[in-house]
């Protein structure tokens, strides 16, 4: 059998303030119970993959692992596979998962945290059968922002989707990223003077709209670059549920299609805007780089 272990579960979309102080309460219970830590996660929200409407993301798959493998230096970590356990009552996940693979020794939860089918198990849930089996169970209540917020994955969702990356920032703890493929596009931009580098990103990726000054790295190496996400009102305007992802990289000319880069949002220049025109959209374009640079310095 398995050592036992101190349990923590969810999506962990963000892997936010809110996830990190939860984590770093997993090792402290584990310690002192003298028992391993272990983090249960989801790929991507249940919701998202259940909805008549996909639902958006702040970490895709490799996001996530990426940054609770950072977040988890001294715990191990674990990915659930939903459509395994989405037909469970809670009874049965909490016997056969959590008792019987995973030979719980305790649970830690957030505030929000359900389980089984249709959501019919939650932290009450959770402690009436915990004290049954005299299992460790404790209940980590919202982790609070600088102005009082209680911090979660569907507020930061609302902050960007609002545009306000940097209020977002503070509440995840870093910037926001995105990351995708370099794909070919109409190289309008080139012709205006502003090459870009159009991305291919994936489905589920929540991309705030406008136009962002952001840091862009290309390999291991980090460039100053303006952001544009939206649906080109000015000229060949694209009618599509996922907005079109543009980044024009200040000082640089090298051929990248292909490859995968990564964008890092500091700031919000402006939101998107139809122009009169070519001549305006590229004067818009000059006046943004200007911005860029004095927010990127």
């Amino acid at each position: 059998m398995i050592r036992k272990r101190f349990i923590t579960i969810g999506t962990f979309d963000g892997v936010h303030l809110g996830h990190q102080a939860l984590f770093a309460r997993l090792e402290q219970l584990a310690v002192r119970h003298q028992i391993k830590p272990l983090a249960l996660y989801f790929p991507y929200p249940p919701k998202s993959l259940l909805a008549a409407a996909p639902a958006t993301v702040l970490t895709t798959p490799p996001e996530k692992k990426l940054l609770l493998k950072k977040a988890l230096a001294n715990t191990a970590c674990e990915e659930l596979n939903f459509q395994m356990y989405r037909e469970f009552s809670p009874e049965h996940f909490f016997k056969k998962v959590l008792l019987g693979k995973y030979n719980c020794g305790g649970i830690l939860a957030g505030p929000d945290f359900t389980f089984g089918k249709n959501h019919a198990g939650n932290t009450t849930w959770l402690k009436q059968k915990c004290q049954q089996l005299n299992i460790p169970f404790e209940m980590l209540p919202y982790y609070n922002g600088p102005h009082g917020e209680k911090i979660s994955s569907s507020l930061i969702r609302k902050t960007l989707a609002a545009a306000d990356v940097r209020t977002a920032a503070t509440f995840l703890g870093y910037p926001y990223t995105a990351e995708g493929r370099v794909i070919a596009g109409h190289k309008l931009g080139r012709k205006l003077g502003f090459p870009t580098a159009n991305l291919d990103i994936n489905f589920y990726k929540l991309l705030p709209l406008g136009v962002y000054a952001v840091r862009v790295r290309v390999g291991k190496t980090w460039y100053k670059g303006i952001c544009n996400i939206g649906y080109r009102p000015t000229v060949n305007t694209i009618s599509a549920p996922v907005p079109l992802t543009e980044v024009h990289i200040l000082d640089f000319n090298k051929s990248i299609y292909g490859r995968r880069i990564q964008i890092l949002f500091v700031d919000k220049i402006r939101g998107e805007a139809k122009f009169n025109g070519l001549d305006a959209l590229k004067k818009q374009l000059s006046q943004d780089k200007k911005a860029a640079e004095k927010l990127l310095i």
